[in-house]
C-alpha cells in the first residue's frame, strides 16, 4: 500500500479552476518543450498525471503519452478531456504500478513525488522509472527546494502565498522531513474560507540523486526552471534530468 493520500473527487472537480495559471501559455509552454524535446521521437509516461495538465497537450503535440494516477477522480477529470485509447491512464500508485512497453521519458512534476510519505516509497518511484525506461531514457522530476532557511529558530511554519483570496503555508517536522501544506481559500464573497491541508515528504536534490543512483540511474543536469535557468544556491526550485545508462551495469 502506498502512502499517498488519494485527492478526493471534490478536489477533482476544482483542481484545474484553481491552478489555471499553471495551464496557461506561458507557464506551459516552456514545460511541453522541454518534455517533447526529452522524449524524440519515443513514448512518455506521467507519474501521477492527475486531471492531464501536462499529458493532454503533450499528447496534442505528437507525443504518445501514458499515464499512472492515484486517484480515480483526478483520472475522470482527465477522461473528460480525452479518451483512454488516445491517453491510457491506469488506476495505481507511481512507486509500484507497471504499465506495458518502454519508454524514452518518465516524469513526475509540480513536486508530486513528495506525496509518497517515506524515503522507501520514494526511492522505489525511482526505480519503477527505471524500470519503464529504454537504455538511454531520462526521468524528470520538478520539485521545490525546501525552504527551511527561511525558519528562524523556534518558527515551524513558512508561508508560500497570501493573496486576496487564498492564504498558504507549510509547517514542517524536522526529523521526519514531513511538511504540512495548510491552505485557506475564500470561495465566495460571504468572507467564508475552505481550509485544505496536505502530508508531503520532502527531499534535497542530493537525496534524490541518491535514490537515482540506487535505481541505476545518472544525474544528467539540473536546471532552475523549465527555460532552462542556472541552478544555483538562490534557486526556489529544481527541475532534475537522469538518465539510464545504454551500457549494462
Amino acid at each position: 500500500m502506498t502512502s499517498s493520500e488519494p485527492w478526493t473527487r471534490a478536489t477533482a472537480d476544482r483542481y484545474d479552476a484553481e491552478e489555471a495559471e499553471l495551464s496557461s501559455a506561458a507557464v506551459l509552454g516552456p514545460t511541453l518543450a522541454f518534455l517533447a524535446e526529452l522524449a524524440g521521437d519515443g513514448r512518455a509516461l506521467e507519474f501521477a498525471i492527475g486531471t492531464g495538465r501536462v499529458g493532454v497537450p503533450l499528447r496534442e503535440r505528437g507525443v504518445p503519452v501514458v499515464g499512472i494516477e492515484l486517484s480515480e477522480p483526478m483520472a475522470a477529470v482527465l477522461r473528460r478531456k480525452i479518451d483512454e485509447r488516445t491517453l491510457p491512464v491506469a488506476i495505481g500508485d507511481m512507486a509500484t504500478t507497471v504499465v506495458p512497453g518502454e519508454f524514452t521519458l518518465v516524469y513526475l512534476v509540480y513536486n508530486t513525488i513528495t506525496n509518497l510519505l517515506t524515503q522507501d516509497e520514494q526511492v522505489e518511484c525511482f526505480r519503477n522509472a527505471a524500470r519503464h525506461l529504454s537504455p538511454g531514457g531520462r526521468f524528470v522530476i520538478e520539485l521545490g527546494v525546501p525552504p527551511l532557511r527561511f525558519l528562524p529558530p523556534g518558527q515551524v511554519a513558512v508561508p508560500f502565498d497570501v493573496s486576496e483570496r487564498h492564504l498558504g503555508f507549510d509547517t514542517f517536522d524536522l526529523v521526519e522531513q514531513i511538511l504540512v501544506s495548510h491552505h485557506f481559500t475564500r470561495d465566495g464573497d460571504d468572507g467564508r474560507y475552505r481550509r485544505d491541508n496536505s502530508r508531503h515528504r520532502y527531499a534535497w536534490p542530493a537525496e534524490l540523486d541518491l535514490m537515482a543512483r540506487i535505481a541505476g540511474l545518472e544525474l544528467e543536469r539540473r536546471v532552475a526552471d523549465w527555460d532552462g535557468t542556472r541552478f544555483d544556491q538562490e534557486s526556489a526550485k529544481h527541475i532534475s534530468v537522469w538518465r539510464k545508462p545504454t551500457r549494462p551495469e
